[in-house]
């Protein structure tokens, strides 16, 4: 298939569906000169939480802030619905992270010593209802799950000499991986709790998942359980265009949890830089699912690395219904480089689909619209 090789059609819009430009605060100034139209800003830990509602607030027309806590920094929080021994604040952080890391950090007392003490998962679902109450339409993100992830080796005068000053706390910071990875159900412990509030206000969310579609889809599922849309047979359906006249699809396709009542899952779902293969695409995007599942695609993500992979990825988006797709940089300093890797993604994108760029563009923007704001 020939590249499109017109000029992009930034006029359209285009929205970034995924990005973190608070990791880098000083690339917030950019925002008002880049050529998209609307950046959807992740949340991720402690430290960047009132850092995107900043940007938020100086850049109303601009970004669409997400508030939620990444499966990266899950074991910074504590699961306070279960019943904790009395301890004092040292003697619960030391039991709380032994409890929750795989392998026990049983005699790594400094790498213990250099993780925060853990926020109550109850204090965490407050401060994010909190945020989220002030944005109308902000959404619940970045949360997810991740069975791949180590968290970073604890400081040594080394990595704090050559801190970079422009870059938010928090993250890895360029420290070495240490062997501790965060126990997959205390993620999911964390993880359906903020799924369970993005569906107390009807918030769209953005999830990661790495090496956890599965996963993934069973909590989904627990969720969704005696939500279920009825799905309609043709026969159904041909019998009651008989008796009531034309009916379309999506009036067919009523939904259980359509009643205005409050429902203990979000009411649309966005697997960010989605790299599984197209065999759970069926899965996710069966009908009888109450929740509306999106996948974006970001260049740094999904369109880099061997041939095999980009298949994949191929593959996925020439499978996926036209208005399930959406574009995203991921990328952590605003400016002309994510718009750069925008007009990368959507060009790979259109090219994959088929899509004139103008065609392909309004569609995408369409997506975006629609997963935002129902």
């Amino acid at each position: 298939m020939a590249h499109d090789e017109s000029a992009f059609p930034w006029e359209i819009g285009v929205f970034d569906a995924h990005c973190h430009p608070t990791d880098t605060m000083a690339s917030i100034a950019s925002i008002p000169a880049m050529t998209a139209a609307t950046l959807t800003v992740m949340a991720t830990r402690g430290e960047d939480q009132e850092l995107v509602r900043q940007t938020a607030e100086a850049h109303v027309d601009r970004v669409m802030p997400c508030f939620g806590w990444h499966p990266w920094f899950s074991h910074q929080i504590i699961d306070d619905s279960i019943e904790q021994p009395e301890q004092d604040a040292e003697q619960q952080k030391r039991t709380h992270y032994k409890a929750v890391l795989t392998p026990c950090p049983e005699d790594d007392e400094a790498f213990i010593q250099c993780l925060p003490q853990p926020k109550p998962l109850s204090t965490l679902i407050s401060e994010t209802r909190e945020r989220l109450l002030s944005f109308p339409n902000a959404l619940v993100g970045e949360i997810g799950l991740d069975k791949s992830f180590r968290l970073p080796s604890a400081w040594t005068a080394e990595d704090l000499d050559g801190r970079n000053g422009q870059v938010t706390p928090g993250s890895r910071e360029g420290r070495r991986l240490s062997p501790y990875k965060v126990k997959l159900d205390h993620q999911r412990t964390v993880l359906k709790a903020q799924l369970r509030l993005a569906g107390e206000l009807a918030r769209a969310v953005s999830v990661h998942s790495v090496q956890a579609h599965g996963a993934i889809f069973e909590l989904f599922k627990e969720l969704w359980a005696g939500h279920e849309r009825v799905v309609i047979s043709r026969r159904e359906r041909e019998k009651q265009q008989d008796a009531e006249g034309a009916v379309s699809e999506d009036e067919a396709d009523t939904t259980k949890s359509a009643t205005g009542k409050q429902q203990p899952f979000p009411p649309r779902i966005c697997l960010h830089s989605y790299s599984g293969p197209v065999e759970p695409l069926r899965q996710f995007l069966h009908k009888a699912n109450p929740s509306d599942v999106y996948f974006s695609f970001s260049s740094v993500i999904n369109f880099t690395g061997s041939s095999a992979s980009s298949r994949r990825v191929s593959d996925v988006i020439d499978a996926l219904p036209e208005d399930r797709v959406l574009v995203e940089s991921d990328l952590h300093t605003a400016g002309p480089q994510m718009d750069e890797l925008l007009e990368q993604a959507a060009r790979q994108i259109c090219e994959i689909r088929g899509w004139d760029l103008r065609r392909g563009v309004q569609q995408l923007a369409d997506n975006w619209r629609r997963f935002v704001f129902g």
